[in-house]
């Protein structure tokens, strides 16, 4: 059996935790910065975890992570 590729997009992105949530940046902190609230930016910095719906179809795409 051959091996699963590794999502090259997916590894960059995504960080596995001890407990096994997957760890992500959130959207929207890369331009158009301006007309965005400072507090909006500021709560855009703390990282969240990926949905549980999501997170099955993500834990394939960095199967050795």
């Amino acid at each position: 059996m051959p091996k699963i590729k590794t999502h090259t997009g997916a590894k960059k992105r995504l960080d596995i935790t001890k407990s096994g949530r997957l760890k992500r940046a959130k959207a929207y902190k890369s331009h158009i910065l301006t007309k965005k609230s400072t507090k909006r930016k500021r709560s855009l910095r703390q990282g969240t975890y990926v949905a549980e719906s999501d997170a099955s179809v993500s834990r394939k795409l960095i199967p050795y992570k």
